[in-house]
């Protein structure tokens, strides 16, 4: 199918048998219910265990409180004196893994993954070299001469040495960057 399928006249119409079967031929997992009603998962029966890590504990319910960090002092704040901070709200979600807190997204360095105005949640790592998988997102906040950074990155092995890690945007405009962990 090429993209001309979708446009203009096209997207206006049903799809055919000939074009719904080529969409399952291609893609076998897709469900043919959702494809011709929109009801239903998108793929066949796909248990939800795939893709859960053997590291997720799942909890049936938890109220993980969203802050907003500018009006916190930052992160660190966070994770010094809980007492201190005061959530702006609770999020509920079933069946989560275990989390410390949420946050908005500013920024774009990671769109279009992330937008401004997004939540994330976050687990609070305390032994970041033996911890941190590469190639996984994280919260992460460093110190550049003395002032707070926080950000929202990819983390991958830096060229610099076992001592730096290399943050990573999801937005292609901006740059890698090295850090030393030292100043996480």
């Amino acid at each position: 199918m090429t993209y001309g399928s979708f446009k203009g006249k096209a997207k206006e119409g049903s799809l055919n048998s000939d074009a719904i079967e080529r969409i399952l031929t291609n893609y076998p997992n897709i469900n043919i219910e959702w494809l011709l009603t929109g009801n239903g998962d998108i793929e066949k029966n796909i248990p939800a265990s795939v893709f859960q890590l053997k590291s997720d504990r799942l909890i049936k319910s938890q109220a993980i409180p969203l802050y907003n960090i500018e009006a916190s002092a930052g992160i660190v704040t966070l994770f010094s004196d809980s007492s201190e901070a005061k959530p702006v709200d609770y999020i509920q979600i079933p069946n989560l893994p275990k989390c410390d807190g949420a946050i908005y997204v500013t920024g774009d360095s990671m769109y279009p993954l992330l937008k401004s105005g997004d939540i994330v949640m976050y687990k609070q790592v305390h032994n970041i070299r033996e911890n941190i998988f590469f190639g996984e997102m994280y919260l992460i906040s460093f110190n550049v001469e003395g002032d707070e950074m926080v950000t929202v990155k990819y983390v991958q092995k830096s060229d610099r040495g076992g001592d730096f890690i290399k943050l990573v945007s999801q937005n292609k405009y901006h740059h890698d960057k090295d850090i030393q962990i030292a100043n996480i």
